[in-house]
């Protein structure tokens, strides 16, 4: 979705946002309960971990992280089971979250109880995108794309973060 601003091989190769420290596990995309039960293994035969939530009366699955991690450091990042460190996600296009598929974009509930779509400030390929460019794609259509599915998937709205920059307020539900 965000093809006029990243280009597949950069986030191929960065791979940033399949990769979760303990502090951002709330960022673990949310995936719908029937893509958990088609997968529930990764590509290399190891079983996938997933955990149901509810959010804002949806029901959804994340990928379960919590014991991928090795160490007790808190920098250390654990992968998503869909990525292959050569080839990149294992999902096909059609069944990625959507989540993913709008990285680094977010929709976000903000404090007084509006929705806006922001941008993830660690994304490291999108500080190179001037964010005007950022704000005009929102502004021309993908604010809207993203506003109706989190219509349709309520469970998908994270609560704001601070840092993360405003890029389309959305009013009236």
């Amino acid at each position: 979705m965000l093809h006029e601003v990243l280009s597949k091989e950069a986030c191929a190769e960065c791979r940033f946002c399949c990769s979760f420290r303990r502090q951002s596990l709330w960022e673990v995309p949310d995936i719908p309960l029937e893509l958990m039960k088609k997968y529930p293994v990764d590509a290399s035969g190891k079983q996938i971990s997933y955990l149901i939530q509810e959010n804002n009366g949806e029901k959804f699955a994340v990928t379960d992280l919590r014991n991928s991690y090795q160490t007790e450091d808190p920098e250390e990042e654990a992968a998503c089971p869909f990525l292959d460190s050569k080839k990149g996600c294992t999902l096909p296009e059609e069944e990625k979250p959507f989540d993913c598929k709008i990285w680094p974009l977010r929709y976000m509930r903000m404090e007084d109880g509006t929705e806006a779509v922001c941008l993830t400030p660690t994304c490291p390929e999108i500080n190179q995108v001037p964010p005007e460019k950022m704000k005009r794609l929102v502004e021309d259509g993908m604010g809207e794309k993203i506003r109706d599915y989190a219509r349709e998937h309520p469970g998908m709205i994270k609560e704001y973060k601070e840092g993360f920059p405003v890029l389309q307020e959305i009013s009236g539900k």
